[in-house]
């Protein structure tokens, strides 16, 4: 069945004769205007070859940009070292970029994408994305508004990589883009991430981003208030703001030159509004008729852009309508061509290919001992984060607190006076925006180390870290990266410090999370060995961390009795990313645990030891990856496992170690005692659902009293 976009164009084309108009202003010669109008033929026939191939069952992928060709005119008014992240209505920027930059297959690449060929040039067939390093475009999938806040940080890298004298990818002047939807800037994401620009404009912070709202006036099915993002950005402080008609493609060409212009001079965030239509739906499966009148279709189809550049041409004298629609057939041909061409490509074919890009890279490290004189947990996580700042001109530490005051608990204190205000610096409150400077910054080579307050906090955010973070190299097949290493005071036991938001145990959905390292040190020659490590793991791998510190144990100092100096240990050397620490060798049973669930084991052996029972305890350390190979050698060492297990029952780690003793085959007895499933009240009434010394004991008693 025949497209009725495709349908309208050549009936609407074929007439067309010269108006008489004037030539519109800004400087559109005939030439360029054609090499843009080979843009929006080019995406507007990838839209239409998706649906074919989709409908003979070789596609998989039909969410087109069909009414949005006008961004040709964003990519025209920008430079190819410019840093873009683009919506995914942005194929006729794509192409366009494609063309100012020499060997490029943009058509071709595109295509491989729609039929997720193994082949394909950046996600590798695992997602249909705009991406190319070449092109320096970052990749994105569909998503919704989650790459603002990135967008917000790679353009505050751009200018704090030149104030630290370092390397980037894009030059000192660069301006980064990022493109979304009108329904996209309702998101609490995009919300919050121009906020945060407006902001940093308000202190006077540089920050070159140009946001690029593609205003079709609907999100799948749902209408945007008309007006309603003019009312919303036309007249925010810090934000300059530009209106252009997406489907006149000189007035797009011109308002586009005026606001990159802009930012590239004042390196101020600016706000393009660009008026677009949607044509063909949301995506193939999308039947418009049910939510969409036809007056509504047919509005939108008077203004195709595609028609808007031919009347242009046609006016102008630099095309005839003849030669409108041979250029459309000549690409449909084209387009077409390549796309039976590439509909045979090979598919990945395993799952190890399909998750190559998550597979560690860089050095596994070995483990070196701390030295020095002992100290506490969080005393051992400031003087190494001292040392790396020295060591790693890259390294930068942020978030909410960490400069002038020096954390909450005093774990950065001193860190700015040591490294300047430069690389340890205060953020706004909001923790999306924390992270999205972290992922700005590690797109830009540098090492970015941010801290969120308390675990119950980056929940806030967390899609910074599953949506943005971890899928970067996995739909870039490792082309791009964005290292982090991101410190997270968790867990719960504060005293005189309670309530859920300041406890918090929840951490199933960092564990899902596939390619991310997460860290759980509880002593402090282990908090300083592990962070390094992340550190190496970061710069060296490229790899995302997130580093659980127990709070309850910053301050520690004695193990079993007041005043015995036992949770205190030298601060150094390096911890291997996946392996346990045992302590004891004890035969009867082995208590498996982590963070705050190792004071309490140690302390329950103790009690155990006392008894008769002999224990030995393995601290797992690192949440993700397990370290199987140690928990099954000192489980099969006695034929008997208590997993202690602070988080909740439901979601918390006991599963995953279980699971994992199950299926290596571990034929000895097997237990848990964790938390309960509850959030964290406050006070005293907390210690009724925290998992307890005397819960781990009494566990380990009945489970070695039971009959088998």
């Amino acid at each position: 069945m025949p497209e009725p976009a495709d349908v309208h164009f050549l009936e609407t084309a074929a007439p067309l004769a010269p108006s008489g108009a004037p030539a519109p202003p800004g400087g559109l010669t005939g030439e360029r205007c054609l090499e843009l109008f080979d843009a929006q033929l080019g995406s507007r026939h990838l839209d239409l070859a998706a649906r074919r191939l989709q409908a003979e069952g070789r596609g998989f992928y039909t969410i087109g940009s069909a009414g949005h060709e006008g961004n040709a005119a964003v990519a025209a008014a920008l430079r190819p070292d410019d840093p873009a992240l683009l919506h995914y209505r942005s194929g006729a920027f794509f192409l366009e970029r494609a063309r100012q930059v020499p060997g490029q297959d943009p058509l071709r690449d595109v295509l491989l994408g729609l039929v997720a060929a193994a082949e394909e040039p950046i996600a590798g067939g695992r997602h249909k994305v705009f991406g190319s390093r070449p092109l320096n475009v970052i990749p994105q999938t569909s998503t919704i508004a989650s790459h603002l806040p990135r967008a917000l940080g790679v353009a505050f890298a751009i200018e704090r990589a030149a104030r630290l004298g370092l390397d980037s990818p894009w030059p000192r002047d660069a301006v980064a883009v990022c493109g979304f939807g009108d329904a996209s800037a309702n998101h609490s994401t995009a919300a919050g991430a121009i906020n945060a620009a407006a902001n940093c404009a308000y202190q006077g912070l540089p920050l070159p981003l140009l946001l690029v709202c593609e205003d079709n006036g609907i999100g799948i099915s749902v209408r945007t208030a008309p007006g309603w993002i003019r009312a919303a950005y036309g007249a925010r402080p810090g934000l300059a703001y530009f209106h252009a008609d997406g489907c006149d493609l000189a007035d797009a060409h011109a308002v586009s030159v005026r606001a990159a212009d802009w930012v590239r001079e004042h390196r101020r965030p600016a706000f393009l509004h660009l008026r677009t239509v949607r044509l063909m739906g949301h995506a193939g499966s999308d039947v418009e008729s049910a939510y969409r009148t036809p007056a509504e279709v047919a509005s939108d189809m008077a203004r195709d852009p595609l028609l808007g550049t031919a009347r242009l041409l046609v006016d102008s004298g630099a095309a005839t309508s003849k030669d409108v629609i041979e250029l459309y057939e000549a690409k449909r041909a084209e387009v077409m061509a390549l796309a039976d061409e590439v509909a045979g490509a090979r598919r990945l074919s395993s799952a190890a290919e399909v998750m190559a890009p998550l597979r560690s890279t860089g050095p596994a490290g070995r483990a070196e001992p701390a030295a020095g004189e002992p100290v506490t947990v969080a005393q051992a996580v400031n003087r190494t984060l001292g040392e790396l700042l020295d060591e790693r001109p890259g390294a930068v530490v942020f978030g909410e607190d960490v400069a002038r005051k020096g954390g909450v608990y005093g774990v950065t204190r001193g860190l700015m006076k040591r490294a300047g205000a430069a690389r340890v610096f205060d953020t706004i409150l909001d923790e999306q925006s924390v992270l999205g400077l972290a992922l700005g910054f590690g797109t830009a080579g540098m090492l970015p180390v941010p801290e969120i307050q308390y675990l119950a906090y980056l929940h806030n955010a967390l899609d910074q870290i599953r949506g943005e973070a971890a899928t970067l190299p996995f739909f870039s097949s490792g082309r791009y990266r964005n290292p982090m290493v991101v410190r997270v005071a968790g867990y719960a036991y504060q005293k005189g410090f309670g309530g859920h938001f300041h406890n918090d145990n929840a951490v199933a959905a960092l564990r899902d999370i596939p390619g991310l390292v997460i860290a759980s040190p509880a002593r402090p020659d282990d908090a300083a060995g592990m962070l390094r490590s992340c550190m190496d793991a970061a710069e060296h791998g490229g790899r995302v961390c997130v580093v659980l510190e127990p709070i309850a144990l910053y301050h520690a100092r004695d193990l079993y009795e007041e005043g015995d100096g036992g949770w205190l240990a030298p601060a150094g050397g390096t911890v291997p990313i996946g392996r346990a620490r045992t302590y004891g060798d004890g035969g009867d049973l082995t208590i498996a645990t982590f963070a705050n669930g190792l004071r309490m084991s140690l302390r329950a052996a103790r009690r155990l030891e006392a008894a008769g029972v002999r224990c030995r305890v393995v601290d797992l350390r690192w949440l993700a990856p397990l370290p199987v190979e140690d928990l099954l050698r000192e489980a099969r060492a006695t034929g008997a496992v208590l997993v202690a297990d602070e988080t909740r029952r439901t979601g918390g780690v006991s599963e995953g170690v279980l699971a994992a003793l199950a299926d290596a085959g571990f034929r000895g007895r097997a237990a848990r005692v964790a938390s309960e499933d509850s959030f964290i009240p406050l006070g005293d009434a907390a210690y009724h659902v925290l998992l307890s010394e005397d819960a781990i004991e009494e566990a380990a008693r009945s489970m070695l009293t039971s009959p088998r």
